[in-house]
């Protein structure tokens, strides 16, 4: 007689007691799958894990923290994103496909009005919210990164800093973009060149600026820096700069910028004072959605994925979590070249 199975109680939280009587593996089996015991067959962890979702089984966490110190939590501080369209729909998107499947849930963390706090950096070593953490928007010396060096707990950041002591980042090649640009911009014609750039509190300004000085040095270009624009300028104040800069006498015939945001304003501005985009002044900005594209077809744009930025940010904190050593976890996006105007 073939034995029978349990299915689920009617009633009550669904527990590992209750999948392992659906499949009729012991307790520890499905414990063990569902920690992602990797010595067990592959044909088991499925079976687990088709019961688990089946039953809609959720985790205890406090009794996971209690037995393993383990939260199963990623913490994703999130600093200000109003210089990057969908920048933070699309790392969370990013995030969450890296940890589908594994056991780790996300946790996010605005500071959109506290940019470079380490407040919730202390509340999170203080009481171990999370097992890792993902950062934004790096400074040259963050004080996040600091803290969560000093106390060795694991996370990434995205974006580079001046540490000596190496730490896991995965950030856009800011340098490579500058460099495209400016050699997009002077075989197009120009000559006079302007850099748009914005915070200047993070390491992503000063490795773009450094880079733009020396490229435009090495082509025998004026190069100018604009460096009159409010790290939190709104639309209208960056569209009055765009029509002041249309009717300088003096005005750039090339102009880069960072951003999807500032551009967008920018042009408008540009516009607004009779400038023709793609003629009398040549553009290459920097895009992380399909936003611009769709509005202004004709411009030159260097792209950053976002969605992918999120991905890699988390196998690399997954990866620093089991205990990888930090200088094996650097790595940097390149950018995609998106030349749509002239040759």
């Amino acid at each position: 007689m073939q034995k029978h199975r349990a299915g689920p109680p009617a009633k009550g939280r669904v527990t590992l007691k209750t999948i392992a009587e659906v499949t009729g593996l012991s307790l520890s089996t499905v414990s063990l799958s569902l920690r992602g015991g990797t010595t067990l067959k592959q044909e088991t962890r499925d079976k687990v894990a088709e019961a688990a979702r089946s039953l809609g089984y959720v985790p205890d966490r406090a009794g996971v923290r209690l037995r393993t110190g383990k939260t199963n939590v990623i913490a994703l501080v999130l600093e200000s994103a109003g210089d990057s369209i969908d920048f933070a729909r699309h790392m969370i998107k990013g995030i969450g496909q890296a940890i589908s499947g594994t056991r780790y849930h996300l946790s996010i963390a605005p500071e959109f009005d506290n940019p470079g706090s380490v407040e919730t950096i202390r509340y999170i070593l203080d009481n171990r919210t999370a097992d890792g953490v993902i950062i934004t928007h790096t400074g040259p010396r963050d004080r996040r990164v600091q803290l969560l060096m000093d106390a060795d707990f694991p996370f990434v950041s995205h974006g580079r800093t001046e540490f000596f002591t190496p730490h896991p980042y995965h950030d856009f090649h800011a340098e490579a973009f500058v460099a495209a640009a400016v050699d997009r911009l002077v075989a197009k014609g120009a000559r006079k060149l302007l850099l748009v750039v914005g915070d200047d509190r993070t390491t992503n300004y000063h490795n773009i600026v450094t880079a733009y000085r020396r490229a435009v040095a090495g082509h025998g270009v004026d190069g100018r820096l604009f460096d009159q624009m409010p790290s939190r300028a709104s639309a209208a104040e960056i569209r009055r700069i765009g029509e002041q800069l249309a009717q300088s006498d003096d005005r750039p015939d090339g102009i880069i910028s960072d951003t999807e945001t500032r551009t967008i304003s920018l042009v408008g501005g540009l516009q607004d004072g009779g400038v023709r985009i793609g003629q009398d002044i040549q553009l290459v900005y920097k895009q992380t959605s399909d936003v611009l594209p769709t509005f202004f077809p004709h411009l030159d744009s260097v792209q950053e994925d976002v969605f992918a930025a999120g991905v890699e940010l988390t196998n690399l904190l997954l990866r620093r979590i089991a205990g990888e050593p930090a200088e094996n976890l650097q790595t940097l996006a390149e950018p995609v070249l998106h030349w749509r105007s002239g040759d």
